[in-house]
């Protein structure tokens, strides 16, 4: 009977039943797969994890250098196996690493060991004993030298150091010191060692400084390219001292919470200068994700330079550490620093671009000022107009009084645009020249993200400007000088959240890398900082004093301090 009941319910029934075996079936596996999934190397719990989009988690598990699991501490703490490292945060704010999107990273590590700081030194009497320190260790005769990264309005003497000041601080050494890329001071003896006291060619190039009573006060005034190669003249750093310089530089931007940069080029680097950072690379002992970009090398052979060096570095060859990213930020000489542009340095420029656009390679252009910036665009447009160039992620540097026309422009275009905090060291000067009119609205970042225009954090050190990312988040958010002076208009300052996104998700848009990084999501690189203090509560002007006490890359920790010292470099 109850054989023949089953038989007479037929095809459906025995459909059913199998549904119903496999069903059982799958849900066996499936809680079997998620007993036997392998433990987490790490996990960090207790903390305040800035998760986009949703209420922030208490904790997240990593393997693999990836983010596995979001959640409250007690549902992650369960994923633990034996020898998985718990890391409590004790309430402190997780944000994603940051990226910047414009440094010169590389250049900058290269003589980061044998040079003087005064990145951050808030009085010129640290400053000048900052010199006196580093004279005592320095063999005599050798050179002192502070390549940039400072004002003097970040001096409580609100004041530039003179002759006499440095040379009473290391009298047997040589001593060079370089502001922005518009003045150096040089000891006494300075310019005879440089061999450039009689020189007819430097004395056109640069002028001597005179103070109101028509005396020489030792500062030089000359443009960037003069500045650049007066900073040629001055010995190299050994090969060894270039590649201790770029560990140190980066060691030093883990512990401001940066993961991640990527690096236009430019100024004062040659090719064989990447050398220290490819060794690193090799010795897998980066602590921070470079994206780079080749300049071009040789005026006038831009193209032809431009295929020997991409014969066996395609676009996006290398890792997940080291990846070039394309050319730029000097495209072409003709088109770099130069607001009235020939139609033969036109033409140049768009032969290099094409070439670019056949072979995906993405560009970035510096680009200061928006009244002459159309020669730029005009250019762009006639390139895009033959093949698109949306899909390659090309990206315009500074332009810091972008016109709202400018940027719906770059918007049809598919272009990216790079924003540093040139101001916060700068904004009295463009006041000055400019106005407060025109002040209110530099940069006009809020307007920017209103059309959705792909936009990315960053600071253009070390020469120009502090490292800091911080020091940049808060101009961003205030838009004032070091001085305090208030520029950007209120309706052009962005939110926290917003401004962060655009030292993560934003940069990482730049290198085809918001999928994988730039946000604490899962399946994402383990890239992150935990704070010294709550980005997202903490005054505004205080965001420039955070620092990172626990920075992690792939979910090795790269940099500890405070209470997660004794964890750096300790295996999971």
């Amino acid at each position: 009977m109850h054989d023949a009941a089953f038989v007479k319910r037929g095809p459906v029934s025995r459909i059913c039943v199998v549904a119903v075996f496999l069903f059982a079936l799958i849900a066996i596996d499936s809680a079997h797969a998620q007993t036997v999934a392998p433990a987490p190397d790490t996990i960090l719990i207790n903390g305040r994890l800035v998760v986009y989009d949703r209420d922030p988690a208490q904790a997240l598990a990593v393997r693999d250098g990836k983010i596995v699991a979001l959640g409250d501490a007690s549902s992650i703490r369960a994923l633990a196996g034996p020898s998985t490292r718990v890391i409590d945060l004790g309430g402190r704010t997780v944000i994603p690493g940051l990226i910047d999107s414009h440094i010169h990273a590389i250049r900058a590590g290269l003589g980061y060991s044998t040079e003087v700081q005064w990145l951050g030194v808030r009085t010129l009497k640290e400053a000048i004993e900052r010199l006196r320190v580093a004279a005592k260790t320095a063999p005599r005769g050798s050179w002192l030298v502070v390549a940039g990264g400072w004002t003097p309005r970040q001096f409580r003497e609100d004041r530039l150091p003179t002759q006499a000041e440095i040379a009473a601080a290391a009298p047997n050494h040589r001593i060079y010191i370089q502001l922005l890329y518009t003045h150096v001071l040089l000891d006494p003896g300075g310019a005879a060692a440089l061999g450039m006291a009689d020189s007819a060619d430097w004395a056109a190039r640069l002028t001597l400084e005179r103070d109101h009573e028509r005396k020489p006060t030792g500062w030089l005034v000359g443009d960037n390219r003069s500045i650049s190669d007066l900073f040629n003249l001055l010995p190299a750093p050994t090969f060894a001292q270039r590649l201790d310089g770029t560990r140190a530089f980066f060691r030093a931007l883990n512990a401001m919470g940066i993961t991640g940069v990527s690096d236009p080029g430019g100024y004062n680097i040659e090719i064989a200068d990447y050398q220290p950072l490819f060794q690193l690379w090799r010795d897998r002992a980066l602590t921070v994700r470079v994206r780079y970009s080749l300049s071009a090398p040789r005026r006038d052979h831009e193209l032809e330079d431009f295929k020997a060096l991409t014969q066996t570095r395609p676009m996006g060859s290398g890792d997940d550490w080291l990846r070039f990213n394309g050319i730029g930020e000097n495209v072409t000489w003709g088109f770099y620093n130069n607001d009235n542009p020939s139609d033969a340095q036109k033409e140049q420029l768009h032969d290099v671009l094409r070439w670019a656009v056949l072979r995906g390679m993405t560009a970035t252009f510096h680009w200061h000022n928006d009244r002459p910036v159309h020669h730029l665009l005009d250019a762009l447009a006639r390139v895009n107009a033959e093949t698109s160039i949306a899909k390659l992620r090309w990206s315009i540097a500074h332009l810091n009084d972008a016109s709202l026309e400018t940027l719906q422009r770059m918007k049809s275009l598919g272009l990216g645009w790079l924003v540093q905090n040139a101001f916060y060291f700068r904004g009295e000067a463009f006041l000055g020249q400019r106005g407060p009119e025109a002040a209110r609205l530099v940069p006009p970042l809020v307007s920017a993200l209103r059309l959705q225009l792909p936009l990315g954090g960053g600071t253009d050190a070390h020469r120009v400007m502090v490292p800091n990312p911080f020091v940049s988040l808060q101009w961003m958010l205030d838009g004032k000088t070091i001085s305090g002076v208030a520029m950007r208009a209120p309706e052009e300052l962005p939110a926290r959240i917003d401004a962060l996104r655009l030292y993560t998700q934003g940069s990482a848009w730049f290198s085809f890398e918001e999928p994988t990084r730039g946000a604490l999501a899962i399946g994402q690189l383990a890239d992150l900082a935990v704070l010294s203090r709550d980005y997202l509560s903490v005054p505004i002007d205080q965001v420039g004093g955070i620092v990172s006490l626990l920075t992690m890359v792939g979910g090795r920790i790269v940099y500890a301090d405070g209470p997660f010292v004794t964890l750096e470099g300790r295996a999971n």
